[in-house]
């Protein structure tokens, strides 16, 4: 059993599932206080900047009959780039790196 058990821990270093694993938590974990630091500041911030003081994501060209919604796209680009480098900077501070083992070739 132990022998099993063992093999099982070397393949999940291996296969980085552990970093996915912590990732993934860390993830759904920090992403909603990401999300409202975004919505709530940031976003206002980048509007005044860019011509949509009011709200980002109603931000849009109109071209005839044509709405092209670019403030929702940029929201959800800068949320994702904010929510990344916050999950980026947690794994490198707790050293998580560390817990995958490289495969040896």
């Amino acid at each position: 059993m132990t022998r099993q058990f063992k093999g099982f821990i070397e393949f999940i270093r291996e296969q980085g599932v552990a970093g996915l694993a912590v990732g993934f938590i860390l993830g759904g974990a920090v992403s909603k206080v990401v999300t409202a630091f975004v919505t709530d500041i940031v976003n206002p911030l980048v509007g005044i900047f860019l011509g949509a003081a009011e709200n980002l994501k109603d931000a849009k060209f109109v071209m005839g009959d044509v709405q092209i919604m670019w403030g929702d796209f940029a929201a959800v680009l800068i949320d994702f780039i904010i929510i990344s480098a916050v999950i980026y900077g947690m794994f490198k501070i707790l050293g998580l790196e560390k817990l995958d083992k490289k495969k040896q070739k």
